[in-house]
């Protein structure tokens, strides 16, 4: 291990030996504690696609430094020198519409207990000074921050759970209180934790940190797609409780909980807009469940080395294939059918970790 776990495992010393919710995260302090919602197993389906026919988008090729998290123009380029910070952010019905998300580079979705999902918001080259609402870590969690060489934002963790995060050499920043973590009193605890990434950089720097830059999650390029491979509208039925759709607007896809559109609201409250992205990566993955040697409760994980299908879907259109990972320090190796490299448009990506069995429609 080398030596900045052991100065996490000493700013973690004080992790709670016991569960409990969120909410009860000391303020000002590294103590997390668990979430005490229950899981829910899923329901198997089978897997259906439906086409239709779409003009091509033509790529605009870009000149000059890049976001290697999402292929668009970078104006400071100091900023690609800098460590990912990735905030693990709320999605219970509860905590809609979240805030800050629109200013991530690049957002990741992962399901949780009780059939919910939750986002990690990627920031690199990009903050935002309200981000949330925050919540806490999973041991899938490290698996896709470790080879970001990212640093960990949540709210708070199983002990165990910390553990497996410090023991993949992952750093973490918890609610340390103002001004770097803040409750909202327009909402109910846990759904109103925020957290300033401006503020997560400064704790980065004065704990010693490392500044690592993320490598290049995806190969940004002319999308590959045939016109007739269609796709404008993705369905995810992430569980018996929970499904999300996308919908191709000729510009972007943007985001439907259920049936009502999923938004993101601005930290003034002013603006609120529906979430959007230009590119949605399925990376289907097998679920099993993580339980502790000793004390604490068993949570849903998801097997992330090795193998499996993959949807890549922009300009409203599909390519299948392949995802590959020997190690978790690597990123994901994704091809098509053919083993070729899929470029994908410029542009903020989304990208679903889906389980196995369960019903992506398009």
């Amino acid at each position: 291990m080398r030596l900045r776990s052991v100065l996490a495992l000493i700013a973690f010393a004080l992790v709670a030996a016991a569960c409990g919710s969120d909410s009860d995260n000391t303020v000002g302090t590294t103590t997390f504690a668990a979430d005490t919602s229950t899981t829910s197993a899923p329901t198997t389906t089978t897997q259906a696609t439906t086409t239709t026919t779409t003009q091509a988008t033509t790529t605009t090729t870009i000149a000059g430094p890049v976001s290697p998290l999402n292929g668009l123009p970078v104006e400071d380029e100091a900023l690609l020198g800098r460590q990912l910070v990735a905030v693990k952010i709320d999605n219970h019905w509860n905590a809609r519409p979240q805030s800050g998300i629109e200013q991530a580079d690049a957002m990741m979705e992962l399901l949780v207990e009780a059939g919910l999902t939750r986002f990690v918001a990627l920031f690199h080259t990009s903050d935002s000074e309200f981000v949330g609402p925050m919540r806490s870590g999973r041991p899938t969690d490290p698996t896709l921050i470790r080879p970001l060489n990212g640093v960990m934002t949540i709210s708070g963790a199983q002990p165990w759970v910390v553990s497996r995060i410090l023991a993949l050499d992952v750093q973490l920043v918890g609610d340390l209180g103002r001004p770097v973590t803040f409750r909202s009193s327009e909402r109910r605890a846990p759904h109103n934790l925020y957290v300033n990434t401006l503020e997560v950089r400064n704790v980065m720097e004065q704990r010693g940190y490392e500044d690592t830059p993320p490598p290049a999650i995806l190969t940004f390029g002319e999308f590959p797609a045939p016109a007739a491979d269609t796709a404008e509208q993705i369905f995810f039925n992430w569980s018996a409780t929970m499904d999300a759709t996308w919908e191709w607007t000729g510009s972007e896809y943007i985001r439907f909980a259920g049936t009502e559109p999923h938004n993101w609201r601005s930290a003034d409250g002013e603006t609120e807009e529906q979430i959007a992205a230009d590119t949605i990566v399925v990376i289907n993955v097998d679920r099993y469940t993580a339980c502790p040697s000793g004390s604490g409760s068993c949570v849903p994980a998801f097997e992330t080395v090795g193998s499996g299908d993959v949807q890549i879907f922009a300009q409203g259109r599909v390519v299948e294939g392949k995802w590959e990972r020997d190690d978790v320090a690597d990123w994901f190796t994704i091809t098509d059918l053919d083993g070729n490299p899929v470029p994908v448009p410029p542009g903020r990506p989304w990208i679903a970790f889906f389980p196995n069995g369960r019903e992506l429609t398009w």
